[in-house]
């Protein structure tokens, strides 16, 4: 979509005649939300964007300008409408036996807004990540001594930063001279003289002295061995402050990392340490083992759903790209550090895309299966003539009544949605599709009504592979066949199921318990460690009785082994069946560590909290009540989430290579400068994937891209 976006401007002039072809009746692969009954949103997890998603912040702002929808008759006719800032971040810390503390952070809004023009100080460098992790801290010291010393300190920092101490030559001498001094006299040993010399490294950050860095590796090293020494002595007397100076310990091995491992002058940036896992490369820069084991850090691997095969007791993540992740999280947001929706992600996202994008006269071609990219037979070409696609192979899933055009959205309250299923009345025989339960997104059911073969020159001139990286193995057997790349990103770029369900509840969370703001929070138990307070969406969903709250859950899937057969028809159903099991023993036995007014005087789970859209089965209390809830077991190639496993980055494909003549790639698992799994990297993906075919948008335009 941000391809397309990107080609169909109208600077182009209508240079590129774009079609989109779309498995079944909606965009947004694993971004992708229907409307069910009730109108109630259904997702495929829990979705929300980070303030420093500049991107695709800035496409959809672009978007919803250009939309020009009228406030009076859609409640989301700007962007602002569509997102709220989210400013909460939770983590769930075992304090004892079956017991949870629900450890809440608030994040200040930060200057500007997503996708706004950067300013001279580009926060997208490894230099700017470290200045930043050095006022973080700073400030995590001064949290965690209390603020009797905050005043001579600031102080302190002033005389630093001022007259002659800032030049490069007097920084040197004054700043390291100083600093050799606190060392050699063994000042380094309060937490008091510990700021001050991270108030000399700050300075010395500032003023880019790339002759010191040897000396400056000695200081972050003498720094970081105060620091842990002191969290030990703190930790061991006052539990309390135990996670925060994990924190302290976790930012300062971070840092000093980045210098050891000589990051800053490095031209692959964050990439060159890829090769580790992110706990295994903080173990070799000195952090503790109470900082290895946090919940902060499990956290930022839940985040990611970084677990080999889906197994949480195997996380493994890319030491640079779970490093840059978390310094763009943390420092590079604008705005709120967290961004909901205030619809279904289809609702705000796909359908403004896809309004636009048909205004523009970009094509769409729904149920649609890619099945073949074929390329042409290598005796064919000329002698130094590139290979290329000479045909895509689709199977027809179904055809539009009077051979006219799927029209996909619905309105809700005036909102443009997709439906969770498709709009049969426009489908030839839809009745009987409906009846026989045809499941087109389904890598299972292969039933279809024809075939199409588009042919270069005759249908296309370029091809944007745009699917997800776990049906590359289905549709992509000729590159995969002549191409050693290829056999390698399918071999070592990994993906895993997930699983999510959601729920709609009577009460407010308030009421069962919670006593904290509306939150993102990771780190609880398995089988669903992250969840998302979503009540800003009730008033997006149609209710007889408005609910009191909704709540989304999600995790990874432990797979059971290689990915069955097509001909398998029951895998579905017991995947599906296991989501179900796992979502019901999880309300059963867990979530009352969380929510203790969520179970009766019995120890159960209150089933009768859990909203019927059909009031029917109302008097149902039982778990039987569930099955009114939605749940999905996200098992289809193209709706498996990336991961980013050491090693495997460097087998990712860049959307600007141009080993074939008429071929590109867009998705979070390209090689993008980003890599992991989310809506940016898509994005930026996309606007490569653009600049691959028209050299537009300009790489330097792409926030962010800091590939070499």
């Amino acid at each position: 979509m941000a391809a397309a976006f990107e080609l169909s401007r109208p600077e182009h002039k209508g240079k590129y005649e774009i079609t989109i072809y779309q498995l079944g009746w909606r965009l947004g692969g694993k971004g992708a939300s229907g409307r069910g009954p009730a109108d109630r949103i259904e997702e495929h997890g829990f979705h929300v964007w980070f303030g420093f998603y500049e991107n695709a912040f800035r496409l959809i702002r672009e978007c919803y300008a250009e939309l020009g929808r009228d406030p009076r008759k859609c409640r989301i006719a700007d962007w602002q409408d569509a997102f709220s800032p989210a400013p909460f971040i939770g983590l769930a810390k075992p304090v004892a036996k079956d017991s949870y503390a629900s450890l809440i952070s608030y994040f200040p809004p930060a200057e500007g807004m997503p996708g706004d023009p950067l300013t001279e100080d580009d926060p997208f460098t490894v230099t700017s990540y470290l200045k930043h992790a050095a006022n973080a801290l700073r400030t995590m010291l001064l949290t965690a001594i209390g603020h009797d010393t905050t005043d001579s300190l600031n102080r302190e920092r002033v005389d630093l930063n001022s007259g002659e101490q800032t030049s490069g030559a007097g920084l040197y001498g004054n700043g390291f001279d100083r600093l050799s001094q606190l060392v050699k006299l063994g000042i380094l040993t309060t937490a008091a003289s510990l700021i001050e010399a991270i108030g000399i490294l700050q300075a010395i950050l500032a003023a880019r002295l790339p002759s010191a860095a040897e000396a400056l590796a000695q200081f972050v090293e003498v720094i970081a061995s105060s620091a842990r020494r002191q969290a030990d002595a703190v930790a061991a007397s006052d539990p309390q402050l135990d996670l925060l100076w994990q924190a302290i310990d976790l930012c300062v091995t971070s840092m000093l990392g980045i210098v050891r491992f000589g990051l800053m002058s490095d031209p692959r940036g964050f990439d060159a340490i890829n090769e580790y896992d992110f706990r295994e490369w903080l173990k070799i820069n000195g952090a503790s083992e109470r900082a290895l084991d946090s919940i902060l850090l499990r956290g930022a691997y839940d985040l990611a759903f970084a677990c080999e095969n889906g197994d949480y007791e195997r996380p493994r993540h890319a030491a640079g790209v779970g490093l840059r992740g978390a310094m763009r999280m943390l420092f590079g947001y604008r705005g709120s550090i967290v961004w909901k929706m205030n619809a279904g992600m289809g609702d705000v996202v796909f359908a403004p895309f896809y309004q636009v994008l048909k205004r523009r006269g970009v094509a769409f071609q729904f149920f649609h299966r890619l099945e073949r990219v074929r390329l042409a037979d290598a005796s064919s070409l000329a002698p130094g003539e590139r290979s290329y696609v000479e045909a895509l192979e689709f199977d027809v899933q179904a055809q539009v009544v009077n051979g006219g055009e799927y029209e996909p959205l619905f309105e809700v309250d005036g909102l443009p949605c997709w439906p969770s299923g498709p709009i049969y009345s426009q489908i030839r025989d839809g009745a009987w599709f409906e009846h026989e339960k045809w499941k087109f997104e389904s890598h299972w059911d292969r039933r279809k009504v024809g075939t199409k073969t588009l042919r270069v020159i005759e249908d296309f001139d370029f091809v944007i592979l745009g699917i997800g990286v776990g049906a590359i193995p289905y549709v992509c057997q000729d590159l995969i066949e002549c191409d050693q790349r290829w056999r390698d990103m399918v071999d070592h770029v990994k993906s895993v199921e997930t699983q999510a369900f959601q729920i709609w509840l009577k009460d407010d969370l308030e009421a069962l318990g919670w006593n904290h703001p509306p939150v993102s929070l990771s780190g609880f138990v398995q089988p669903f460690e992250s969840f998302a307070d979503m009540r800003q969406v009730i008033g997006a969903e149609n209710w007889p009785t408005r609910p009191g709250a909704v709540v989304y859950f999600c995790s990874t899937l432990k797979e059971v082994g290689s990915l069955p057969s097509i001909s398998d028809l029951t895998y579905p159903i017991k995947r599906r069946t296991e989501v179900h099991r796992n979502a019901v023993r999880f309300l059963k036995h867990e979530i009352q560590k969380l929510w203790p007014g969520a179970v009766a005087s019995n120890g159960e789970f209150r089933w009768q909290l859990l909203m019927d859209p059909a009031e029917s089965s109302s008097e149902s209390l039982g778990e039987s009540r569930f099955d009114s809830q939605f749940w999905i077991a996200n098992i289809d190639p193209t709706e498996r989430y990336v991961i980013s496993l050491p090693g495997s980055q460097r087998h990712r494909i860049s959307p600007l290579d141009n080993t074939y003549d008429n071929l590109t790639i867009a998705g979070d698992w390209t090689a993008c400068g980003l890599d992991t799994g989310c809506v940016e990297a898509a994005i930026i993906s996309g606007r490569l994937a653009a600049n691959a075919i028209a050299r537009t948008p300009s790489l330097e335009s792409i926030v962010g891209y800091d590939h070499p």
